[in-house]
């Protein structure tokens, strides 16, 4: 058997800080500074707590950190641009000052929480509505020239050709996005795993991540304790780490690049294995 998944390679460096694609999966830890995320929630809304985390997270193999001030769990509380820059400003400030090795994305679906976060020392956008809920996200991305995350997601579960649907989706997020004056090399793609969809569509879009591979853009893969795996093996989110690292594992051999994970010394192991047999194999496609 020959795996033939595309693996992107991309440079990004922001002085100390830089995260390469092309020789090995990047890991994301999870950094939620909210009240109510689904796993975790209340757990590192406070400062210290919050920085003292995401350096443990990077001593466990993290490769930067993804710092969330809302949360996006089904039926969670819409949070304010300012209620959500309250939440994340002050975080973002102390681990660049004590740790301005560490890549920081924020996940923010507004524009103005995107600027205020990137000027105050992160570095990535990770847009869980595709540049799509805040029609000045892709123009802001742009001129600030730092790369983005364009995840599928959509207000209704209307689909009529579910895969085709998702593909075209995330495409009209791409177009916005090199509209607005976005270079290629700065976008990457999520396929949304546990947005608006049921069980049996995040299995197959999961068994179908080939087809975002595809589209000339490296992929992050977020599936950390979804309820997607707490559902298929009847279990809390506080024990799906194996589902998760098996999600993990399936997406990677599928040319998944990063994943966002809330359980970083594990999974790291889970893809440095994964990456020993995948990024050795002959039948590996690599593109700039």
């Amino acid at each position: 058997m020959t795996l033939t998944p595309v693996i992107y390679e991309r440079k990004y460096e922001w002085g100390p800080a830089s995260i390469t694609l092309g020789s090995r999966t990047q890991i994301m830890g999870i950094l939620n500074v909210t009240p109510d995320s689904f796993s975790d929630g209340g757990r590192y809304n406070n400062v210290e707590r919050a920085v003292a985390h995401a350096k443990q997270m990077m001593e466990d193999g993290a490769d930067l950190i993804d710092i969330g001030g809302e949360s996006t769990r089904p039926g969670s509380e819409v949070v304010g641009a300012d209620e959500e820059l309250h939440r994340i400003i002050p975080v973002i400030e102390a681990l660049r000052a004590e740790a301005p090795h560490i890549p920081i994305s924020v996940d923010t679906y507004k524009a103005d929480v995107a600027r205020q976060a990137i000027l105050a020392g992160a570095h990535i956008i990770n847009d869980v509505w595709g540049a799509k809920a805040d029609p000045d996200m892709a123009r802001t991305a742009a001129e600030l020239g730092c790369p983005i995350i364009l995840m599928h997601n959509q207000q209704t579960r209307d689909y009529t050709d579910y895969l085709l649907d998702v593909v075209r989706d995330v495409q009209d997020s791409v177009r916005l996005a090199l509209a607005a004056g976005v270079e290629e090399s700065q976008i990457i793609l999520d396929p949304g795993i546990g947005f608006v969809k049921d069980l049996s569509e995040n299995l197959e879009l999961m068994s179908s991540l080939g087809l975002l591979n595809e589209l000339g853009y490296p992929v992050l893969l977020a599936t950390s304790r979804k309820r997607f795996i707490q559902h298929t093996l009847d279990v809390g989110a506080d024990d799906a780490l194996e589902g998760t690292a098996a999600t993990v594992a399936f997406g990677i051999a599928q040319g998944c690049q990063l994943v966002r994970v809330h359980d970083v010394k594990p999974i790291r192991r889970t893809a440095d294995m994964c990456d020993a047999m995948l990024y050795r194999s002959p039948g590996l496609r690599r593109r700039s």
